[in-house]
């Protein structure tokens, strides 16, 4: 066979291809196009319990509307998304349909590191500082911190703190609450944080009955220092429960107190 016939057969033999892939193409998208929607499946990206797969069809059906029996191709899968988004314990929702004609949600929640407890008001810090409310499905087990806290946060509230300075303070708790993390032993020691007053952050141990006098979240590896040389030196020598309280937050100082 002549090399010219053998380059115009291949040649047909591509377009040949590429046209069958057009019109198998074409004929999945017409059928896609009538294709309605029979229903939605949730996916979850973590393991956290805040928002689960009855409450994301609640929102659609409270907020989107009908969607299910209607065309899959007129499904608003940014609407869908904007709706989700807006709640405050999810972080990103993802929208899409499969051709087995099914509305896919693919949700990411938000991850606490640290929750604060006022009087009538509770609420979630994420990494970002963004504040959540509690969700009546499930509790996270991060750091709580009570007290006096120096944040003016309504119930219900989503969003990050409201001026600078709350911003600031904010910050520097969850850098702080990351480095008990961080050093394992701290995190599973201190039970709680209580704020006081005058601005003292308060740790209280899971196991004895001092409160040892943080102060500011400030200065963390100098204070956890002497912390722990109260443990290693104070304690084995006086015994449990022969203080109060212990005052770390002064440089080079631990105040032992009845």
């Amino acid at each position: 066979m002549k090399k010219g016939i053998r380059i115009t057969l291949v040649t047909v033999a591509i377009c040949l291809v590429g046209l069958l892939f057009f019109v198998i193409q074409g004929m999945n998208e017409k059928r896609i196009r009538q294709l309605t929607c029979a229903g939605v499946k949730v996916e979850f990206t973590d393991d956290f319990k805040f928002v689960t797969a009855k409450d994301v069809e609640g929102y659609l059906s409270k907020e989107y509307g009908a969607y299910i029996g209607q065309r899959l191709d007129s499904v608003n899968l940014l609407k869908i998304e904007n709706i989700l988004d807006g709640k405050s314990a999810i972080l990103k929702a993802e929208a899409y349909t499969t051709p087995d004609g099914y509305l896919n949600v693919k949700i990411r929640q938000r991850e606490p590191v640290v929750r604060f407890q006022e009087d009538n008001n509770g609420y979630y810090a994420d990494e970002k500082g963004f504040l959540f409310p509690l969700q009546r499905n499930y509790t996270s087990m991060v750091p709580i911190i009570d007290g006096a806290l120096p944040l003016n946060i309504e119930r219900g509230y989503k969003g990050e703190p409201k001026t600078e300075a709350e911003k600031k303070w904010l910050s520097k708790v969850i850098d702080l609450v990351n480095y008990m993390k961080d050093s394992k032993i701290w995190a599973e020691n201190i039970s709680q944080i209580t704020v006081r007053d005058n601005g003292d952050l308060v740790m209280i141990p899971r196991l004895g009955k001092e409160l040892f006098i943080f102060g500011p979240p400030t200065d963390f590896e100098q204070k956890f220092d002497r912390l722990s040389r109260y443990y290693t030196t104070i304690l084995p020598e006086k015994g449990n429960g022969c203080y109060s309280t212990v005052n770390i937050k002064y440089n080079g100082q631990i105040v032992c107190r009845k």
